[in-house]
């Protein structure tokens, strides 16, 4: 009896083929917010529970009125959730890794970009879910869009666009932690001052000198002050290209080093 040999896999991946695998790869991440409901859940009270908090307990402290505060302050909290949820990313990552499923991945004939983008997309998805959320969440308590429809398409497009870039840093984060819990302190050690020394939820010309400075420069400001021009008027062309550079900057350095800690540790 003649023994059948396989042929073996091949050494690289067509670039057609990386792109369906890196989609399989997503709906299994997604698929499992049917077997875990709670993820969904956690996804949808966390920015309700941001909003409430910050517009009825600092909202009339800051702006003198709680409805002002909403309209100032609701595309800022859009910014802060995004980039926050960017944060699951590397969690989700580190436990894939810890749990030896990467390793069961690694053996297959598949790209080795292709695990960590389906990831990405996957929490994308995700993203776009927590948007319209807070968006329509937002217009029960007062919020009101004042540029149509193309203005919140604009805004849902350039987060998940800045979103999907800066996740990149988060795949870095999670590939190198030893463990979930230490993703998640050094995660939120670098997403709660980026976040909070920006114009996203606070006007910086109320900040000392020295923390207006850093603000006026901070790509949330930039970012923050594009959403807020998409949704209810302002500049937007100038905070948006400088956020999209932004975005490209994290994309050409963090995703080819994430790749890279990806392979030596295969």
């Amino acid at each position: 009896m003649t023994a059948t040999t396989l042929p073996a896999p091949p050494r690289r991946v067509s670039p057609g083929a990386t792109v369906s695998q890196t989609f399989t790869l997503a709906w299994r991440s997604l698929v499992q917010i049917k077997h875990n409901p709670w993820e969904l859940l956690d996804l949808s009270i966390q920015p309700i529970m941001f909003l409430l908090l910050f517009t009825y307990v600092f909202g009339g402290a800051i702006s003198g009125s709680t409805g002002d505060y909403l309209q100032f302050a609701l595309p800022g909290l859009l910014v802060q959730n995004a980039l926050f949820y960017t944060l699951s990313t590397a969690i989700g990552l580190n436990t894939d890794i810890t749990k030896g499923v990467f390793d069961r991945l690694r053996s297959l004939p598949i790209a080795r970009s292709a695990p960590l983008a389906g990831r990405i997309i996957a929490d994308t998805f995700k993203q776009v879910w927590a948007f319209a959320l807070l968006i329509g969440f937002g217009m029960v308590l007062g919020f009101r869009v004042t540029t149509g429809v193309a203005g919140v398409l604009g805004a849902l497009a350039l987060l998940v666009v800045v979103a999907l870039a800066m996740s990149w840093l988060s795949v870095l984060i999670g590939l190198t932690a030893s463990n979930p819990e230490k993703v998640q302190m050094f995660a939120f050690s670098l997403m709660m001052p980026l976040t909070f020394t920006s114009s996203a939820l606070v006007n910086p010309d109320t900040f000392p000198g020295w923390l207006a400075a850093w603000a006026r420069v901070n790509p949330v400001t930039h970012l923050s002050d594009a959403i807020r021009g998409l949704l209810i008027g302002g500049e937007v062309a100038q905070p948006a290209l400088v956020s999209l550079l932004w975005a490209a900057g994290f994309m050409v350095v963090f995703a080819p080093l994430a790749i890279r800690v990806f392979r030596r540790t295969a």
